[in-house]
């Protein structure tokens, strides 16, 4: 009884130290493991500080020649109810004219979404001609966009002619029944790149109803200080005047077709192999909605950003990104392609890194 006040002032400091923040017990007496390493916490404001949520990317198992990790895949866009599939050289596939584009349908899609499929789907080979056009373009680096209107195609192409890089876009038209999509190459036109950065061109193309929409790769803060999106009619005739782009770290490597309200969803991309060449500023999104576990844990970033085009330029909309389940720094998922799939979420694809992966990632 003797050493009551001394067990009662101990009693008190403990309380004192768990109210203050000084003491965090677990079970067994020891600070427990903290779940997000101090230097990213601390660069979350304290309004957003709560862990958003992060979306799980359920893949879609394929068969067939896409599924090969050679397949390279660029770029997604809905021709109709199928989703055509643009490798990065159609060529690798020539068994017929110049190489090969896929077509997926989307009933095939949905089946194994709900469950009623669990067989690979096997998509379909559509021809893919435009003659001489990869020996005509000095340092041909493959195609990387596509994009319809009605049965007109376009395509970016990549090209690296000397020490600089060079973007183009060109027109064609695919036929309705699915055997042949066809490039003019007389329609060729240039496209300037924004940065001297190797291997980065236009990979994201729009079409704005009469005009067509083409978004350069890296658009950060260091690299490119003054991003544009370049605009040009359906004859591939440049526009005036240049459609303003949002400053957004990292890359930005396919979009979702515009929506009645001209907004869409771009993929923005990191790998942390990147660093040196992209120089990536502050995290302006990461900082204004917080990262979800994965992302707090990694460097790669894997999103989804919308975005609104309208006349006077194109801007970013105030929605939180859709961040997606990270692997881990060694399994960065190169999302290249993405499309939205009715309403009930998105259809994303990789190229060769770290395998041809066909997934569904849910709207939140």
């Amino acid at each position: 009884m003797g050493n009551q006040p001394v067990l009662r002032s101990r009693l008190a400091l403990v309380i004192l130290l768990i109210l203050t923040g000084g003491l965090f017990l677990d079970s067994c007496g020891t600070a427990p493991a903290a779940t997000t390493p101090p230097a990213i916490a601390s660069a979350i404001p304290t309004s957003t500080s709560g862990t958003p949520p992060e979306q799980p990317v359920r893949v879609i198992p394929l068969a067939g020649t896409l599924a090969d990790k050679k397949s390279e895949v660029s770029s997604l866009a809905w021709y109709g109810d199928y989703l055509i599939v643009l490798p990065q050289y159609p060529s690798r596939f020539a068994s017929q004219d110049d190489g090969q584009v896929f077509a997926i349908s989307k009933e095939d899609i949905l089946a194994f979404l709900d469950s009623t499929s669990d067989a690979p789907i096997t998509p379909q080979d559509i021809a893919f001609v435009a003659p001489g056009l990869a020996q005509q373009i000095a340092g041909f680096e493959g195609y990387e966009a596509i994009a319809f209107q009605d049965n007109q195609v376009f395509v970016t192409i990549e090209s690296k002619p000397g020490r600089s890089m060079l973007g183009y876009l060109v027109a064609g038209e695919i036929t309705p029944d699915l055997s042949m999509l066809r490039l003019d190459v007389t329609t060729l036109t240039e496209i300037p790149p924004q940065a001297d950065l190797g291997n980065m061109t236009d990979e994201t193309l729009l079409v704005a109803g009469d005009r067509l929409i083409t978004i350069y790769e890296a658009n950060g803060a260091v690299v490119n200080p003054a991003p544009v999106a370049r605009s040009f009619d359906l004859s591939l005739q440049p526009m005036d005047p240049v459609v303003p782009f949002p400053t957004v770290e990292y890359r930005i490597t396919d979009a979702t077709a515009l929506d009645n309200t001209g907004r869409f969803w771009a993929l923005n991309y990191f790998w942390p192999g990147d660093k040196t060449k992209l120089k990536p500023a502050a995290d302006a999104l990461a900082a204004k909605y917080g990262e979800g576990p994965t992302h707090a844990r990694f460097t790669t970033i894997e999103r989804l950003v919308e975005f609104q085009y309208t006349a006077s330029g194109i801007s970013l909309v105030d929605t939180p990104p859709i961040q997606l389940e990270l692997i881990d720094d060694d399994h960065s998922r190169n999302w290249e392609g993405v499309v939205r799939l009715d309403g009930i979420g998105f259809l994303l694809m990789t190229d060769t890194h770290p395998e041809t992966i066909l997934g569904f990632v849910p709207a939140p």
